[in-house]
């Protein structure tokens, strides 16, 4: 019997709570419960179709080798909807909010022109505007700069000697921010904008950040909050796509509003929207969750810490952890565009499939002892930033301010110690630690 037939054989039925907790935005609150359904699932069915009442049927992809399999075939499993562009949501919501942005959008899925939204080779067109930039080779010119936030981010909201804060509200939500719109060209001014706007778009599940005008509790309040979030993007970065066009910078929004497709022509407004938001959102809360559940990891591992306050080259080895750790990304979704056969089972045309990158990265296959933070793990190989056409592109910025506050900060720390109750945002999509009160005395 080969291996995927003995994983047929001897799959269970998934019991509706263990699906609920994975599928629904609220049972990310309870991170001790979430990964003990991710683990049960990786045990029992590690490709498990579910029916989760309000959305459609699902397969949860869990398994490290799984994820990659599929996010390697875009052309088997589709972002946007293959041939049918539009007709497919990579980012999941529920029966009635899709209807509600098929009713925005005239029948289509796609409502931000986006390469997360895309196939290639649109994606890989879309994805070449600005490529280069994110390069390492680009962004080790931005090196100083960025060191240079990182150092005005401890020392303009911390103090020397005891801080009793809340680690992620107080502070490590601004860092991230601050170098990506920096880099962008948005002015410090407009951050809280930008903030305000994130927070509306990554928390369209969580009560704490739900917006005035959205009907609350509503089934479609989610892509409703979703929707109006970028539409206020869309306001905003109009006014930003005119003036770089009018007069360029040196900055990323320059590349963007200025990039022209074959013909010659200028992309139209909407991919630059895209970009703009891609960046805006995606561009700081994934690394603030990292530094945050990083941060709290080092807590908790005092003799870690210390390791590398006496070796800052192993700085690289806890980014790594970091992010296997915090997985800010926890799921897209891809549809199939033709039947596969995967771990034994038949993917039919048509069906959807939820990656769980969070599962994926606490695969005991591939990390032993995963619920242990470890820098020691080589090769670690973490799946954060995606794997294949749609990894992140942004993960080499990601990894250098990560690196380079490590660099700053990790030196300063004589302790961190967490001293509340620790909160994480209700939603299945991108996220992690909202709060987190801590005693952070430095030097």
């Amino acid at each position: 019997m080969t291996t995927t037939e003995a994983d047929t054989a001897t799959t269970k039925p998934v019991p509706d709570g263990i699906a609920r907790q994975i599928v629904l935005p609220e049972g990310h609150r309870d991170e001790v419960a979430l990964f003990a359904a991710y683990k049960w699932l990786r045990e029992n069915n590690p490709l498990a179709q579910v029916h989760v009442e309000g959305y459609d049927p699902l397969w949860l992809v869990t398994k490290h080798a799984d994820l990659m399999e599929v996010e390697r075939q875009p052309d088997v499993f589709t972002s946007g909807g293959g041939e049918e562009k539009g007709s497919h949501n990579p980012i999941l919501a529920n029966q009635a909010g899709d209807a509600f942005t098929k009713s925005l959008t005239g029948g289509s899925l796609r409502i931000l022109e986006t390469v997360t939204y895309l196939d290639p080779p649109e994606h890989t067109a879309v994805k070449d505007v600005a490529n280069d930039w994110f390069r390492p080779a680009n962004l080790k010119r931005w090196e100083d700069t960025v060191r240079k936030l990182a150092r005005e981010a401890i020392d303009g909201k911390l103090e020397v000697g005891v801080n009793e804060i809340d680690l992620v509200k107080d502070w490590a939500i601004y860092y991230p921010l601050h170098v990506v719109m920096t880099l962008f060209g948005v002015p410090e001014e407009d951050e809280p904008r930008m903030m305000g706007l994130t927070q509306d778009f990554f928390g369209t599940a969580d009560p704490d950040t739900a917006r005035a005008d959205v009907e609350p509790l509503s089934p479609e309040a989610a892509a409703q909050q979703w929707a109006a979030a970028i539409q206020d993007f869309y306001a905003y970065f109009d006014s930003l796509v005119e003036a770089r066009r009018a007069e360029p910078r040196e900055d990323l929004a320059s590349i963007i509003a200025n990039a022209r497709k074959e013909d010659g022509e200028f992309w139209p407004k909407t991919f630059a929207y895209g970009w703009f938001v891609a960046i805006a959102t995606a561009g700081h809360d994934t690394t603030t969750t990292t530094l945050a559940a990083t941060l709290e990891a080092l807590s908790y591992h005092p003799e870690t810490l210390a390791a590398v306050q006496q070796d800052p080259k192993l700085i690289g080895d806890l980014v790594n952890e970091g992010l296997r750790w915090a997985s800010p990304v926890k799921h897209f979704v891809r549809r199939a565009t033709r039947d596969y056969e995967l771990r034994g089972r038949t993917i039919h045309e048509g069906d959807r499939l939820m990656l769980l990158y969070q599962s994926g990265n606490r695969d005991e296959d591939v990390f032993p002892e995963p619920t242990t933070f470890d820098i020691s793990r080589r090769p670690n190989r973490q799946i954060a930033f995606g794997y294949g056409p749609h990894m992140c592109i942004g993960q080499h910025l990601a990894k250098q301010e990560l690196r380079i506050m490590f660099e700053e900060l990790l030196p300063r720390i004589r302790s961190i110690e967490v001293i509340g109750e620790r909160k994480v945002m209700q939603t299945n999509f991108v996220g992690g630690l909202k709060n987190l009160p801590v005693r952070l005395e430095l030097a």
